[in-house]
């Protein structure tokens, strides 16, 4: 057992090492923990795949592995809340949200335990895995279910600062994040607070609302097409629920046209919720929903696949120069 891994072999616990994003799910609780906050972490037999083994290593007597039972994990979380404790637990986004949404509903929300649900490899991340593994649905049956806080951090240093400023947070949440290779958008220790939009950029001509993996992409994109003399402007929306209606109407105050950019269907997510703010408000701002068209997702490596659904800076910067033509 302690010969070393070949070389040639695909070593599935190696990967952490090159998706340096998931060390910040350990490293949030592990400053919570020595903030002397009653914090517990649990997976469902995947501490390599979301970087939990970090705090594992760190805390041994805080964690605790469920094994592939994810159901049970949840309603363990449930009754851990109410001993005093805040359970973190994490699984792929597509077996927390759709397999344990009967557990998150009425063990957790129901109740108003503060439990941190933590979804990762959401969206299309898990490429090759396909359809059984992917999250596309996930942000509308979370942000539909009552008193759950939904966030989808855009890079490692915001995850971090968003697992931070959960201490004093009474609500569950669900935090849904990816892969742990996204580039960063953010600098370390920048302040997160939990239903406020950050607005990197204005534009006259568009505003670009993203959340999540699709923040990096789109405000590359809208820095491209400023260059060339455009006006677009880019809003990460980090929580997805409760949404900052306050950013969503300003932005439709000053742009012809509001694009929502997510890694997601586009019924049900970022551009329903957006929908909703514009509809209730009675605005006439022109929106335009940017996501995965109501189709199950194609199988193929990650890259490819953010490539094919134009959810790259190119493909967001094309669909983009599209809308604003139109």
């Amino acid at each position: 057992m302690n010969q070393p891994l070949s070389k040639d072999s695909w070593q599935y616990r190696g990967l952490n090492a090159i998706t340096p994003g998931l060390n910040y799910l350990s490293d949030g609780l592990i400053d919570l923990v020595e903030a002397g906050a009653p914090v517990l972490a649990g997976s469902a037999d995947l501490q390599y795949s979301n970087g939990l083994i970090r705090f594992a290593q760190r805390h041994p007597d805080r964690y605790i592995q469920f094994g592939i039972s994810e159901q049970n994990m949840v309603t363990a979380a449930a009754g851990m809340a109410t001993a005093g404790y805040t359970p973190f637990v994490a699984t792929f986004a597509s077996f927390l949200a759709l397999l344990c949404c009967e557990q998150i509903r009425m063990d957790v929300a129901y109740c108003g335990l503060p439990v941190r649900l933590i979804g990762h490899h959401a969206g299309i991340s898990l490429g090759f895995y396909g359809t059984s593994h992917h999250a596309t649905e996930d942000l509308a049956i979370m942000r539909s279910i009552a008193d759950l806080t939904v966030v989808a951090p855009a890079d490692g240093p915001q995850l971090r600062a968003a697992i931070i400023a959960s201490k004093d947070h009474a609500q569950p949440i669900y935090f849904r994040i990816g892969r742990g290779r996204e580039p960063a958008v953010y600098e370390e220790h920048t302040p997160f607070v939990f239903g406020k939009a950050i607005e990197h950029l204005q534009g006259e001509e568009l505003t670009l609302i993203a959340t999540g993996s699709t923040v990096h992409p789109a405000l590359e994109a809208a820095k491209r097409l400023n260059a060339t003399g455009r006006s677009v402007g880019m809003i990460d929306m980090a929580t997805v629920k409760p949404l900052d209606r306050e950013a969503v109407l300003r932005a439709a105050a000053h742009s012809k046209v509001i694009m929502t950019v997510e890694e997601h269907n586009v019924l049900g997510g970022l551009g329903g919720a957006v929908a909703e703010v514009l509809a209730d408000a009675g605005t006439g701002t022109r929106l335009v929903r940017h996501g995965i068209l109501d189709e199950y997702s194609l199988i193929a490596p990650p890259t490819h696949l953010y490539a094919h659904y134009k959810l790259d800076a190119a493909g967001i910067g094309e669909l983009a120069q599209q809308v604003m033509a139109a």
